[in-house]
């Protein structure tokens, strides 16, 4: 009863039109109204509560840190040097849209940032070059989403704090995966562009490949500086949100001397609104996850797959598919928010590794980004790109479908995620 009373309250104020975040002070406020407990006073604590942790501190950071990033010249220098690389090559433009979205993954954690910056620099030269215009927005939109895995992410910051796991750790064990999803859209791409006849740029020489890795240095020591930090202790998940920001204003203002300081108003504002909404849901769903632990409904959920918890890949099979289908109809964040208080103790009981679920699970819900019909993603590339919502999705099939065999593989083979994790956070 209280299950559907929870999911009844949630499902039902979203039908409605009610923003996910009050859909989800609703759905609390009606299980502590059933369970014969409201109190208002309770419902105001929790909600303070739920904003009240220093490693959220690391959201509105590393979201500056992605606006100074494309408004200072970080983003440009990134695509130019991988047009260095690879332009010249059959199909080049989009295996430079894999290797920038992979770099400035490290830079800024979103994958709406980096899907209009790409879309905004890529896009318009795919278009002169003659690639088919849904594909290339559809790789654009896939190699985007790497932006939640590779650290910084602010997904991962959010997770480990609903989940209370190390961000660190998961910041460490997004590396390698984050590689894999890109390696994944490479051979995708190849495989759909191998026949086609497509306009390739100039070979760059030897001196303009030097140079414009010269141009862009700056720009690429920022992962760097953020990895190995990580990686030694020097600062914390948030220490290391504030290092980006700092770094990149730097940069962009005295290096590249591209964001003038009456910029910084616009930027400021900007990530500071992208930043109260993501707060205001982790602070309203806190109500819902201490609702959840009161009604005793992990308890109630680990009882009914009890015949699976024998047998974890079964289970994470099971979970990725729900998680899949959520994902069709919500944004990451809430997502995150609202089922990882309910699968965390499942996942527990079932002896699987924390960290090992915490990135799959991430990927899964950054595949959901790019899922219609909400895909934030995909609409974030078809206004910046000027191309139907129709399109986009059209072209962004085949490189979501080689994402979710890659997850797949994933929860078939541990190995893939926790080997090189372990390496990298010892």
């Amino acid at each position: 009863m209280t299950i559907t009373i929870f999911l009844g309250a949630l499902l039902g104020a979203m039908m409605l039109g009610v923003p996910i975040a009050f859909s989800l002070l609703l759905s609390g406020a009606a299980l502590m109204w059933h369970l014969d407990m409201f109190d208002a006073q309770i419902l105001a604590q929790n909600v303070i509560e739920g904003s009240n942790s220093f490693p959220l501190l690391a959201v509105p950071f590393f979201m500056l840190a992605g606006e100074i990033m494309n408004a200072g010249g970080l983003s440009k220098r990134i695509v130019n040097f991988a047009m260095t690389l690879v332009g010249h090559v059959k199909g080049g433009l989009g295996y430079v849209g894999i290797m920038a979205a992979i770099i400035m993954a490290a830079l800024s954690g979103s994958a709406v940032a980096d899907a209009a910056a790409l879309a905004a620099l890529l896009l318009p030269m795919m278009n002169r070059a003659g690639y088919d215009p849904a594909r290339s927005a559809g790789l654009l939109s896939a190699s985007s989403i790497i932006a939640p895995i590779i650290p910084p992410s602010i997904g991962f910051v959010v997770f480990g704090v609903a989940a209370n796991v190390s961000v660190s750790k998961l910041f460490m064990a997004g590396i390698a995966p984050g590689i894999m999803l890109g390696a994944a859209l490479w051979l995708t791409w190849w495989w759909l562009v191998r026949k086609e006849k497509i306009e390739a740029a100039p070979r760059a020489s030897k001196a303009q490949v030097l140079a414009a890795f010269k141009d862009a240095t700056f720009a690429l020591v920022l992962p760097v500086i953020v990895v190995v930090g990580l990686k030694f202790g020097v600062f914390t998940p948030t220490e290391a949100a504030v290092v980006a920001a700092v770094y990149a204003l730097l940069i962009s203002v005295l290096v590249y001397k591209e964001l003038k300081l009456n910029q910084l108003y616009g930027l400021f504002l900007a990530a500071a609104k992208t930043t109260s909404v993501i707060m205001f849901l982790v602070a309203a769903a806190m109500v819902s996850a201490w609702m959840i632990t009161v009604a005793n409904l992990p308890a109630e959920l680990v009882a009914l797959l009890e015949p699976l918890l024998d047998n974890p890949t079964i289970l994470m099979f099971a979970i990725m598919g729900v998680v899949i289908l959520v994902g069709t109809a919500m944004d990451m964040t809430p997502t995150i928010l609202i089922l990882t208080p309910v699968l965390m103790p499942i996942v527990k009981a079932a002896g699987i590794d924390p960290i090992y679920f915490g990135v799959l699970f991430m990927i899964n819900n950054a595949i959901g980004l790019i899922t219609p019909p909400v895909g934030t993603v995909l609409s974030t590339v078809a206004g910046v790109g000027k191309i139907s919502m129709d399109d986009v999705t059209k072209g962004v099939w085949p490189f979501m479908i080689a994402q979710f065999a890659l997850l797949f593989l994933m929860v078939l083979f541990p190995q893939l995620v926790m080997v090189p994790a372990r390496w990298f956070y010892g």
